[in-house]
């Protein structure tokens, strides 16, 4: 007998329940990757084929929402080391016009999320021999997706203890279309905060000369 095929009633029903599911992972378990977090909630709640996958932003909807309800003062504790580590990486690598991406400048960073930076310059090979001159330890990490206006290269730094991805643009590449915000953006952040602004860092403190 052929499978009966869902009302869309029960679709709804199903759609939304994978977005919930799927917020619950990436706050609690880490997840930071949307379409992995929805292909473990659709398997746990049974559905075949990858049916009824909602969209990032529906999961995005529901994990803000999980975080205002059951992590609120986490998340702002979170949120605002997250952004004050992002700021010192980005003093640090000022020299390349970095602008702060992703979870950490939208507010939905959850546990053990990265953050995401992009930095422009002529080649990827000239962070790679700024990194190398000032000593500062990298990975690199390849990029899934190459297209003519995505990053270059993406650099994997460590910056207290948290993890940085750094995605480099070519000068005609500019930044991606991504939301991002400059420095001061972030400064301006951070000010508007409950906790006090973080005192800028010299590259010196991270053994830059």
């Amino acid at each position: 007998m052929p499978r009966r095929k869902p009302a869309p009633a029960d679709s709804r029903h199903l759609r939304r329940a994978i977005a919930i599911a799927a917020a619950r992972l990436m706050a609690e378990d880490g997840l930071t990757d949307y379409a992995a977090a929805k292909r473990k909630a659709a398997r746990s709640l049974g559905a075949e084929n990858g049916e009824g996958l909602p969209t990032n932003e529906e999961v995005q909807i529901e994990l803000r929402a999980y975080q205002l309800i059951y992590q609120e003062d986490e998340q702002n504790d979170r949120l605002q080391a997250l952004r004050q580590t992002a700021l010192r990486a980005m003093q640090l690598l000022n020299e390349f016009q970095p602008r702060l991406t992703g979870a950490v400048l939208d507010g939905t960073a959850a546990r053990y999320s990265p953050i995401h930076l992009q930095l422009v310059a002529d080649s990827s090979k000239d962070v790679e021999i700024w990194l190398l001159t000032n000593q500062i330890t990298f990975d690199t990490e390849p990029l899934l997706h190459q297209n003519p206006r995505g990053p270059e290269d993406r650099f994997v730094l460590d910056i207290d203890d948290t993890l940085v991805l750094v995605d480099v643009f070519s000068g005609q590449r500019r930044h991606g279309a991504a939301p991002s915000a400059a420095m001061s953006e972030v400064k301006t952040l951070l000010a508007n905060s409950p906790t006090a602004e973080p005192q800028p860092m010299a590259p010196s403190d991270y053994g830059v000369v």
